[in-house]
């Protein structure tokens, strides 16, 4: 079973995603900010993080950054989550090293996709 992480400050979005998820055979960790993220991410080194790049405090991006610090958390692939989707956001987030990009709102069956191919890129290499 996939374990997956999703880290955004939105609730509704946290549980939303996270019932997809399940329904998809998905085990899901969840995160409302950035620390608890990072915290998670080491402690539970999910197959794959869904991270927003919009929260409060430290944001997405500069999580990103602190998780490839760690020898735990540097190869878990991260897709980016936003609700504000733009090129710069978006190359700025792929120049990070972002396995992939989604904007919300997004159907289930892309996001599943999205995490599949990710995970088994993963696994390839």
């Amino acid at each position: 079973m996939k374990k997956i992480l999703i880290a955004d400050d939105n609730p509704d979005i946290l549980m939303l995603m996270a019932s997809r998820l399940r329904a998809n055979d998905m085990q899901v960790i969840t995160a409302s900010d950035c620390t608890q993220a990072i915290k998670k991410a080491y402690v539970e080194r999910p197959d794959l993080i869904l991270l927003d790049i919009r929260m409060p405090k430290v944001g997405g991006l500069a999580t990103f950054t602190n998780l490839k610090m760690y020898s735990r958390t540097e190869n878990i692939p991260v897709i980016f989550i936003t609700a504000y989707p733009g090129k710069k956001v978006e190359e700025e987030a792929f120049e990070l090293g972002a396995t992939d990009f989604i904007a919300k709102p997004f159907a289930t069956e892309d996001l599943v996709a999205k995490i599949n191919k990710a995970i088994e890129a993963r696994q390839n290499n």
